[in-house]
């Protein structure tokens, strides 16, 4: 692939992906390099001249009173890296800490950190050449910024702390960039600051988290179509009249979807001019549920669109800037020649936080439908002459019984996990940090549901390919038999109780690489 060149600017959730996942290389824009100069020049002055300016010639935090000089201002830069370096738990996934990275090296980018580009140039150097940093994903209260995961980042680029190996073994740092031929950076003033301080890591896995979200909407949509289908659902309440008079963006592309996936199917045909004259809430009102989590999703990927291309660290440096006071004193606000470096709160999670806890509670409802249409295929009341949970020879065969009672405790847990850390605050560094947005919590619990609701989507097409079996010779539309066609490809039908885990997982990977949703194109 051709190389991503950073500047701060225009980078995309794609390419967030594609460096993520695909190994795409990284460079940094020559115009970005000149802006990064030329923040480090104001750093450099205030430096020289023994200025007092937050987190460069002071400490951190409550320690911001501390006055720090000399030969002690790279002292500083180490210690800080390795004091926040306190994370805990299950390490964070090796696209996750690579999104991250790259993430933190665009938001340097945009020129107002005030490091050095070699500090930038050494995380696409990392990308590059496959040293990914041992990172848990504990330790986070997302302010200032996530403090504990960036730190362990930057302990790696110093020569310390761990690596991922491929295999997710964990190597020393130092034995990492060695074989990399990549040599440890001596942080300089404020680069410590400048590395641990943001949104990154709650950012990082939030965005593959919203990728996946949007492949699982997708797949709903198909999924959808087919239960309404299977279960002799009537299209009519995708009327595009209907939504046209409701104009909810993300609801009327899921009625389209769902027109499109009952055009011209037999089985719709065949109970055409049947009594029933509306069907349940889980399959009439498909586009209005689908469509919220629709809308959801594009306002969230409005949000990390920003924060990608945000500086986010404190405090800020302004190049030229038009504040100067040469006599301050104050270490929230100084000035060299060349510009001023102002301490402000763009570390904070809050804006990440609500949409993390946003995308939890869209997704847990995406499930939660899903289930309700698994309900309706398994349970002979509900069925329309479908055997009893779908089971040949039911009695003998339980078939999807236990099927439904494991979607109904991934939807029940997404319920739990939807609840909103964003409304929590805790108070840290002895009350300076007195509010904060627990925004890493949120990313964490959203994780979980996404691999929730994937796998209960899986469950809804193993169970719906079934009914679409049972319905022969009749046949589904066109896209459906292709969405059909997919799920038989990773699963078989059961013509007999089986252990269906393995099928579970099968097509929960294939919903993940977006084979079920191709069904749409």
């Amino acid at each position: 692939m051709n190389a991503l060149h950073i500047n701060g600017n225009d980078l995309t959730l794609e390419a967030v992906r594609e460096v993520a996942a695909d190994r795409r290389p990284v460079l940094l824009s020559a115009d970005a390099r000149e802006l990064v100069d030329s923040a480090r020049a104001v750093v450099d002055e205030i430096v020289t001249g023994n200025k007092l300016a937050y987190a460069i010639t002071t400490g951190v935090g409550k320690l911001s009173d501390v006055r720090i000089a000399g030969d002690q201002i790279r002292e500083l830069q180490v210690n800080l890296v390795r004091s926040h370096a306190v994370g805990i738990g299950e390490p964070l996934a090796a696209a996750e800490v690579r999104a991250m990275m790259l993430l933190r090296a665009n938001s340097l980018a945009k020129g107002h950190s005030g490091v050095r580009a070699v500090v930038i140039d050494m995380l696409c150097e990392m990308l590059n050449r496959g040293v990914t940093p041992f990172v848990p994903s504990q330790g986070s209260v997302g302010a200032s910024g996530d403090l504990a995961p960036l730190a362990h980042l930057a302990l790696a680029m110093i020569g310390e702390g761990e690596c991922l190996e491929s295999n997710s073994s964990r190597i020393a740092a130092a034995d990492a960039l060695k074989r990399a031929q990549i040599r440890p950076v001596t942080l300089e003033a404020k680069e410590s600051i400048s590395l641990i301080n943001g949104t990154q890591a709650m950012l990082a896995v939030g965005t593959l988290a919203l990728l996946a979200a949007e492949i699982l909407v997708d797949s709903a949509d198909v999924l959808g179509g087919l239960s309404c289908d299977a279960l002799k659902g009537t299209d009519a309440a995708f009327d595009e009249r209907i939504h046209r008079a409701r104009p909810h963006s993300g609801q009327i592309q899921s009625a389209a979807n769902l027109r499109k996936m009952l055009e011209g199917s037999e089985i719709r045909e065949s109970h055409r001019a049947c009594g029933r004259v509306q069907d349940a809430y889980s399959l009439r009102c498909i586009p209005q549920v689908h469509g919220a989590v629709r809308d959801t999703l594009a306002h969230c990927r409005e949000v990390f669109e920003i924060e990608a291309n945000s500086a986010v660290d404190n405090p800020l440096v302004f190049v030229g800037g038009t504040n100067r006071d040469e006599t301050a004193t104050s270490p929230l606000q100084s000035s060299a020649a060349s510009g001023d470096v102002i301490s402000g709160g763009n570390f904070h999670g809050e804006p990440l936080a609500f949409a993390l806890d946003f995308l939890a509670i869209a997704l847990s409802v995406l499930a939660g439908i899903s289930e309700r249409r698994i309900e309706r295929l398994v349970n002979p009341a509900l069925s329309e002459g479908l055997p009893p949970f779908l089971a040949q020879g039911a009695g003998l065969n339980s078939g999807f019984m236990m099927a439904q009672v494991a979607a109904a405790a991934l939807a029940s847990e997404n319920k739990v996990l939807a609840h909103p850390a964003s409304v929590d605050s805790i108070t840290t560094s002895g009350n300076k940090e007195d509010y904060v947005s627990m925004g890493m919590t949120a990313a964490n619990k959203l994780k979980r549901v996404v691999e929730n609701t994937r796998n209960l989507l899986a469950i809804e097409a193993m169970a719906v390919a079934q009914a679409i079996d049972f319905l022969a010779p009749l046949k589904t539309s066109k896209r459906g038999q292709v969405a059909h066609a997919a799920i038989r490809s990773v699963c078989p039908t059961l013509d007999k109780d089986r252990m269906m885990y393995g099928d579970f997982a099968r097509i929960a990977a294939l919903i993940a690489t977006g084979k079920v949703a191709e069904a749409l194109r």
